[in-house]
């Protein structure tokens, strides 16, 4: 890329109001048990409500559209042995600071139970309530089959009534991709859940145990539980205390209102893990993994795809925004903490906040170039794109182009806008420097540069300039050029902000942007 090109192209926020919603199905919980006679057999059908229990969680859990709040609210679970364990959803317990338990619907006494193991893929948890008495449950052993009589039991709405509905398998075995799970397999059944549900037990006309319930859609008439066999391959490392699959959030996948995926919400964080030692906290929204972007498909696919292939133990990048103080981050699991990614500081005009950019207002969106080839992540407003790649002399180069007006970028510096290119050409034949002089010929002419700084975001490195009092209007202007650590491309960003809040989403853009060949 010369000089001539940043002039032509380079010459690039009222944003939409920000909605976070949940993606996809509902949640839905299950319920807890009333006392029965205690034997050192299974319980029955006709005792299924003595070995379900009332789960309340008490903890920091924020909520992407109600804020923070204390109580998580109720949901159920089943007890698997005598001496006190029990089975439950991960999103029903995973942050809390205490767990209240009742069995079979006795709200007279109250257990304290802990949690032993858990897991945000699976959406598993196991916790142990104090005592060596209790009724429990049996698996059902044996293919589960299409049309087999089940029973949903549980304690809905967060109601102490025990209730039961009955329905039949309607698929027997089927992916279950949610916002709140990655399984294998789940079994999608017609035994109505609402929510309160969730963890309880989906049981035979025996009362052995075939499922976990985790989810349902009242619109669609979905229900659907865990399967058995998901719940039994893990189950001894869970009562272990070996988490599965999981860094210990309880998470969410979400979308804004027009299905487009934001990433993985935050509802609350597992002391001690390795996303509590990273520094994430309730309420941050996890956009990048490993290099993968989250939740495009409102689910916790990429999230759970990346554990599995690397391993729950494995140092991990991540990205994380904070919408509580409009901020970027960008760390590690198992490895650096989060640090702020705020590149810009006072670019651009005075900030009484200390330097800190406040988040810009409205809904990000994440776009690609025609070929695919690059991500990043831009303000709604800035819905003028061009995707189109072009070949110099240094190779050819994929590129996306966004701005809330494509020619005023262009064409002058009262605009704000993106251009993102990369190519694995490049990186055999120019370096980052050399592409930061080349822009500089143009941009010095008409800016007032900081000195050059150096760039290294875990994936990339390379060097960065902001430009300051751009084209006598006072535009701020960042020049990025890296090279990933793989050697694969070569990218360079260049981001124009006009107001105060396109600063937070330079920021934003630098926190976000990838490129894969």
């Amino acid at each position: 890329m010369t000089s001539t090109e940043y002039q032509r192209r380079v010459r690039r926020p009222a944003l939409a109001a920000s909605a976070l919603v949940l993606a996809g199905v509902t949640m839905a919980a299950c319920a807890a048990p009333t006392t029965s006679s205690v034997t050192s057999k299974p319980v029955g059908f006709e005792d299924v409500q003595s070995a379900t229990i009332q789960i309340e969680a008490v903890g920091s859990f924020v909520s992407p559209e109600e804020g923070g709040y204390e109580v998580a609210g109720r949901g159920s679970g089943f007890l698997i042995s005598r001496d006190g364990i029990a089975v439950t959803n991960n999103h029903v317990v995973v942050g809390a600071g205490t767990l209240d338990v009742w069995l079979g619907g006795d709200t007279s006494r109250t257990y304290n139970a802990k949690i032993l193991g858990s897991s945000e893929c699976l959406d598993l948890a196991v916790i142990q309530l104090p005592g060596d008495a209790f009724p429990f449950f049996d698996w059902r052993e044996g293919e589960i089959k299409t049309a087999t009589d089940v029973y949903a039991a549980g304690f809905p709405l967060g109601d102490p009534t025990f209730t039961m509905t009955r329905g039949i398998v309607s698929k027997a075995s089927t992916p279950g991709e949610t916002p709140w799970a990655s399984l294998d397999s789940v079994i999608e059944h017609d035994a109505r859940i609402r929510g309160g549900d969730s963890g309880g037990p989906l049981i035979d006309d025996k009362g052995r145990l075939v499922g976990v319930n985790y989810a349902g859609n009242d619109v669609h008439d979905t229900n659907l539980a865990i399967h058995r066999d998901e719940v039994t391959a893990v189950l001894d490392d869970l009562i272990d205390g070996k988490s599965v699959l999981s860094l210990g959030i309880n998470a969410q996948a979400i979308a804004d209102e027009n299905g487009q995926g934001l990433g993985i919400w935050v509802s609350s964080v597992q002391s001690g893990s390795p996303a509590d030692k990273a520094g994430i906290e309730p309420g941050d929204l996890l956009t990048k993994l490993q290099g993968v972007t989250l939740a495009q498909d409102g689910t916790l696919a990429d999230y759970c795809d990346v554990l599995r292939t690397h391993g729950q133990d494995a140092t991990l990048d991540v990205d994380v925004y904070r919408p509580a103080d409009g901020i970027y981050y960008r760390g590690q699991f198992n490895g650096d903490e989060l640090e702020a990614v705020q590149v810009l500081g006072n670019a651009g005009g005075e900030d009484d906040s200390g330097g800190s950019s406040e988040v810009a207002e409205g809904d990000f969106v994440s776009i690609t170039d025609d070929s695919g080839s690059i991500q990043v992540e831009v303000p709604a407003a800035w819905n003028q794109l061009d995707g189109a790649g072009y070949t110099n002399d240094d190779g050819t180069w994929a590129s996306v182009i966004a701005s809330p007006d494509m020619a005023g970028f262009e064409d002058g510096w009262n605009t704000p806008g993106v251009w993102v290119a990369a190519s694995p050409d490049a990186s055999a034949k120019v370096t980052p420097d050399v592409l930061l002089q080349r822009a500089d010929e143009f941009l010095a002419q008409n800016c007032t540069p900081e000195p050059p700084a150096a760039f290294d975001d875990g994936v990339h490195t390379g060097t960065y300039t902001v430009y300051e009092q751009c084209g006598g209007v006072g535009a701020a202007y960042l020049f990025l050029a890296a090279t990933a650590k793989d050697g694969s491309y070569t990218i360079t960003v260049a981001v124009q902000a006009n107001t105060e809040a396109d600063l937070a989403a330079i920021d934003r853009v630098i926190g976000s942007f990838i490129a894969q060949f």
